[in-house]
């Protein structure tokens, strides 16, 4: 991916994905697409959101992959490296979409907050 180009992070099949795209497209921003059930979570950006977000903020706490968590799997989330292990191993808990454009970062669609990287 270009370094300032918009990056879309996520599950292509997700209703959430589906409207961002949707509201991308709409909007006439040009974007790229990563899709890490296909294509896995890439490691540096995996890392690199946790370090600027941190980790609580990338768990999608509501979903089925969170809930079937063990709890011992649940408290290792505190630690950012047991946390990023489970976020790989189970990358539908990572919350969609995760925007990037350079360092800019959204986590979550946001309607007001995409216009600020069109």
């Amino acid at each position: 991916m270009e370094p300032n180009q918009l990056a879309v992070f996520g599950i292509r099949n997700c209703d959430t994905i589906k409207k961002t795209l949707k509201w991308l497209e709409a909007n006439g921003v040009a974007f790229q697409f990563h899709d890490y059930k296909k294509l896995g979570v890439p490691e540096d950006e995996l890392n690199r959101w946790i370090q600027e977000a941190g980790a609580e903020a990338l768990i999608n706490k509501r979903g089925t992959t969170w809930r079937k968590l063990t709890e011992a799997d649940k408290a290792a989330c505190d630690d950012p490296g047991k946390a990023a292990e489970l976020l790989r191993a189970h990358s539908s808990m990572i919350k969609r979409p995760i925007i990037t454009k350079g360092q800019q970062l959204l986590i979550g669609f946001d309607e007001e907050l995409l216009e600020h990287f069109k």
